[in-house]
């Protein structure tokens, strides 16, 4: 028998939905459906003309204390199975049970009234989240202080920002401290700071509270998640406590058939060669000492007439977190390519303090003016840090002490 700490507080069996893609022939099955379900006809779980799975099959269990990661592209099902967490819609099959007090960030501005006010948007989302007025009174001034809405809490929240709307909705879910919290895309939205105060207030209520969180940001995904579930067309194509191993799945659904580590290519450009100068590969890997400078080669092959590219280098650690970045822009220096040109660009690396680990490099090449990506691949680099100590951050700044 499970402790309280460790109840499961949402699961979720063999869950299924579906759309119809024609608007007339939807309104059509829905009343068909209806009809079927006054008459005590079970609906036929088969698909009519037009229908698709936006789920299929789906099923995992989240306790107090846990938080999934959902994550997968654009229309994978995530904030269809977010609506049905929350009970905005109804499964075609399978079941869902959701035990406490359900707080929910689905949608921007979901939930609130455009013609009332802030403060009268917090009672009554406080209401629909099943909480008294007194306890909606107990926690109001802690809510608009962390919304950071003190001077627009009596304005109606069609005069509020995208941003605005983020902030109070995300204090009502959170700050209520509902026993399941269901997070979407939509903290994207909010400032830098105010995601880092999110993230503070997730990090309190999270011991004691069933946490749903969807992004598209891995970092985000990595920093809080203690399982993944990966969506892909409905269906779930990854699931499990390896979050790395999650995120690495992710990663490999946008990866070309011809090259794995293919994210993007709009054929204008070929990366034929990348190596560190004077460096010799063992394993797959170049080695390096921590502050040690190095030069990257990157020998490259116009594919149509183009100007030279801006280059980018993103350094990622062995958990697939983001951990450095370096660019080089063309400028006014931009030159004309030929087509069918090879060229190599030479980047110093100066001073790398990266700690003891193994690392990728992604490169990308991006047009020179628009600076649209041109072309991004993955581990393009790979390399062994070495350093006489281990850290656990992944950058060591060079120091001296000063007398």
């Amino acid at each position: 028998m499970n402790t309280p700490e460790k109840e499961v507080l949402v699961k979720v069996e063999g869950v299924s939905k579906k759309f119809c893609k024609n608007l007339k022939r939807s309104l059509i099955y829905g009343g068909s459906d209806i009809v079927k379900g006054f008459c005590g006809i079970e609906r036929s779980s088969e698909l009519r003309k037009d229908e698709f799975w936006a789920l299929n099959d789906v099923s995992f269990e989240v306790r107090r204390g846990e938080c999934i990661g959902l994550i997968g592209h654009n229309g994978a099902g995530k904030s269809t199975l977010l609506k049905l967490l929350n009970g905005l819609i109804l499964p075609d099959k399978g079941r869902i049970e959701m035990r406490g007090k359900v707080g929910a960030l689905i949608e921007l501005g979901a939930g609130f009234s455009p013609m009332q006010t802030g403060r009268e948007n917090v009672y009554n989302n406080g209401a629909v989240l099943g909480f008294t007025k007194e306890e909606i009174d107990s926690n109001f001034d802690k809510i608009v202080e962390f919304a950071e809405l003190k001077d627009f809490i009596d304005t109606p929240v069609q005069n509020y920002s995208s941003g605005m709307k983020v902030r109070l909705g995300f204090s009502v879910a959170a700050q209520m401290k509902p026993d399941i919290l269901l997070i979407d895309e939509v903290l994207a939205v909010g400032d830098m700071g105010f995601v880092l105060k999110c993230f503070k207030l997730i990090d309190t209520i999270l011991p004691n509270t069933a946490l749903i969180f969807v992004s598209h940001s891995m970092q985000m995904v990595g920093r809080i998640s203690s399982q993944i579930v990966l969506l892909n067309k409905g269906q779930a194509k990854y699931q499990g406590p390896d979050v790395a191993r999650g995120i690495d799945a992710y990663y490999s659904l946008f990866k070309s058939a011809d090259n794995p580590d293919k994210v993007f290519d709009d054929q204008s450009i070929e990366l034929l060669e990348s190596r560190m100068a004077g460096k010799e590969l063992k394993d797959g890997y170049y080695d390096l000492k921590w502050n040690e400078s190095v030069t990257v080669e990157f020998r490259l092959k116009a594919l149509k007439k183009i100007k030279h590219p801006n280059i980018y280098l993103a350094f990622y650690d062995n958990r697939n977190r983001g951990v450095a970045e370096a660019m080089t822009i063309a400028g006014a220096a931009g030159a004309e390519l030929e087509e069918q040109e090879i060229f190599t660009c030479k980047i110093r690396l100066n001073n790398v303090c990266l700690t003891q680990g193994l690392y990728s490099v992604t490169f990308t090449a991006s047009a020179a003016v628009s600076k649209e990506p041109m072309l991004k691949m993955h581990k393009a680099l790979k390399i062994h840090l070495s350093d006489d100590s281990q850290l656990w951050t992944s950058y060591k700044i060079n120091t001296e002490i000063i007398e």
